[in-house]
């Protein structure tokens, strides 16, 4: 499952790291960096509040600005092996105060690291691990999926540490068997607070038999098991703890890897998922289905596009109680393309764009469904190989019929500098 992983990685950073993303291109000769950022920005809804709040209580804008020092580490030592190393600390200031916190300004922090080690020609290793600190719903998702859509005060933590075993058994047939053990920590965790509903842990392990069809098409066989258990300890609803939502679930795919040509690669899982609530008497197996879906074009220099689908159960922050028991999970279908072009020697643009699809299960909110867009529009105007400006927005629309009635707009602009050395 990694190629399908690499290849949603930006769609993953979230519209909000857009501009972080973009302007971090280009090609260091040093095997360390630095760089600063700074923004002045605007924000019509700091906490992404719903359109029927109240004017002058959650929904409400600020100005304000962002001051982003990052530091990273590539660094490759022999044929095959590489460690890779970065982190980003950010200080966001608000003229107008977001709800639920005493202060006029967020700090976050984000460290990737990432080791990749052959033993030999059949044989590699390789070690992730993704630690963020933060709020903003798209910058502490893992993937790219949302469980919620709203802003959350505090120091909030997801961590995703994963490790890989590829080997060649033979000329047509290897494997990939790997861990990823996701972790999530919300600071609201007063009762009824988004820690009681979305602290968890999930693991997975996976095994792909990969079969050499032709010299650019290689098929997939896997497996995968995961385990999703919630950890607050908290009662949600009458009668419910946290761990009502725990889940045992098995997957069996088949896929398939191609290279179409030099620049054009894509990849597809198709199968379908089992999933026990082992801990919740009123909700039975689920069956459902399961698609992992992308194409990467590179179509010109420092010029791509790439897209995908995803189908998939995931958490929500819903609980929905009623006689049938509680909200569960959801039933997730994500589309998402990014596209990077060099308009001008030193001019370049991004889009990201992104819509998901949210079918709930259980509860009052069984097969109630809400529908979220987001957009990211980023130009980058490079003045030197160590200065560059850059403009943005990024605009977020959930929409929510009854019985949830929670659908927002947000819009964001963002103007800045980066530095590099």
């Amino acid at each position: 499952m990694k190629n399908i992983v690499v290849s949603v990685s930006l769609a993953a950073l979230g519209t909000a790291g857009l501009h972080a993303a973009t302007s971090a291109s280009g090609d260091n000769p040093r095997p360390w960096g630095v760089s600063g950022t700074f923004d002045g920005f605007y924000d019509d809804n700091i906490n992404s509040a719903a359109d029927n709040a109240k004017l002058g209580s959650a929904h409400r804008g600020s100005t304000g600005f962002e001051v982003a020092p990052a530091i990273s580490l590539n660094w490759p030592w022999e044929e095959g092996s590489s460690l890779s190393a970065n982190y980003v600390y950010t200080f966001k200031y608000y003229d107008n105060k977001p709800q639920n916190t005493s202060d006029n300004y967020d700090q976050t922090h984000a460290f990737n690291l990432a080791l990749n080690h052959s033993f030999s020609e059949s044989y590699a290793v390789g070690l992730k691990d993704s630690l963020v600190i933060g709020q903003e719903p798209d910058f502490l998702r893992a993937g790219n999926t949302w469980a919620t859509y709203a802003r959350v005060s505090g120091n909030n933590i997801r961590n995703v540490g994963s490790f890989t075993l590829d080997g060649r058994l033979s000329p047509l047939l290897s494997f990939e068997f790997g861990y990823q053990n996701t972790l999530y920590r919300y600071a609201d965790d007063a009762i009824g607070g988004t820690a009681g509903l979305l602290d968890r842990m999930e693991q997975a392990v996976h095994l792909d038999s990969r079969w050499q069809l032709l010299p650019d098409t290689t098929g997939i066989l896997g497996y995968q098991f995961s385990d999703a258990a919630y950890t607050a300890g908290q009662p949600i609803s009458p009668g419910y703890m946290s761990d009502a939502r725990n889940s045992r679930s098995h997957y069996g795919y088949v896929g398939l890897d191609h290279q179409f040509q030099p620049s054009l690669s894509g990849a597809i899982r198709v199968g379908a998922r089992l999933t026990d609530y082992y801990n919740d008497p009123t909700e039975s197996d689920a069956i459902s289905p399961y698609l992992q879906l992308s194409l990467h074009y590179g179509y010109a220099p420092e010029s791509y596009v790439e897209g995908g689908v995803t189908l998939d159960r995931s958490a929500t922050d819903l609980i929905g109680t009623g006689p049938s028991g509680i909200t569960v999970d959801s039933e997730t279908t994500s589309i998402y393309a990014t596209l990077y072009h060099r308009l001008a020697p030193k001019l370049y643009g991004s889009i990201i764009l992104q819509f998901q699809n949210s079918d709930y299960n259980g509860g009052i909110y069984n097969n109630s469904s809400e529908q979220y867009y987001t957009a990211g529009l980023n130009v980058e105007y490079k003045f030197s190989a160590n200065l560059s400006g850059h403009i943005g927005y990024n605009y977020d629309r959930l929409e929510s019929g009854e019985p949830l009635n929670r659908g927002f707009d947000r819009n964001r602009v963002y103007l800045g500098i980066t530095a590099s050395y």
